[in-house]
């Protein structure tokens, strides 16, 4: 069976031909202006993820569609079920006297003292795994290669190929030295077609490093 197009909603085929309902592409699954992401993003969910408004409102819930920040995943990202990006229309301010947000019940959004500044965008590198339940504050930035442990709370930056997890996020280990996660970015398989990053999946999946870089195309 053929690698599925980055555009189709649900990429998982079973063998009797019905489709898993519960895993989508994100690239195809959403339509929202701030959202932007890049090719092979899954998230997956333990109940059917059948309409864009739902899957984004379930992603990242305070992202709206007049939010001034946006949120930026890369390609081939694996967000599982539970995952929520909090981003920065989600703060109240909080370098006052008091953090309600009185312009949200009424009388018009322009020129309150309770609205905060507009907040920073939310980045995502590439191949970056997301464990079930995480939760990524407003402004993080994560590199290529992270993994972020189940029910992290992730704020600030997270390097390429770390492992972080708990509340606060910190890191458990690098998954490569500096030195090599810099030439896996070099490498940067993600931008590779999609025919040749299938036919070198045991490469990509391995742990040499140079027989990875000898299948660059």
């Amino acid at each position: 069976m053929p690698f599925p197009d980055p555009n189709t909603f649900h990429p998982i085929t079973y063998k009797d031909g019905t489709v898993h309902k519960g895993t989508v592409f994100l690239r195809a699954a959403l339509d929202h202006p701030r959202i932007d992401v890049g090719d092979y993003t899954y998230m997956s969910a333990h109940e059917p993820l059948v309409d864009s408004a739902a899957i984004a409102a379930k992603l990242a819930p305070y992202t709206y569609e007049f939010a001034p920040e946006r949120l930026v995943i890369g390609k081939f990202c694996q967000i599982a079920a539970g995952v929520e990006f909090v981003t920065a229309s989600a703060n109240h301010r909080y370098d006052g006297l008091s953090s309600f947000p009185f312009l949200v019940f009424g009388g018009g959004w322009e020129n309150r003292a309770s609205l905060p500044e507009p907040g920073p965008d939310t980045i995502v590198g590439h191949d970056v795994w997301f464990g079930t339940g995480a939760k990524i504050m407003p402004g993080a930035r994560i590199g290529d290669g992270a993994i972020i442990g189940a029910g992290a709370v992730v704020s600030g930056e997270v390097a390429p190929y770390t492992i972080v997890a708990g509340n606060p996020a910190k890191v458990v280990r690098r998954r490569l030295s500096e030195a090599d996660a810099a030439r896996m970015q070099q490498i940067a398989w993600w931008d590779w077609p999609i025919a040749h990053i299938t036919a070198h999946e045991a490469e990509i999946c391995g742990t040499d490093l140079d027989a990875l870089e000898r299948a660059a195309p």
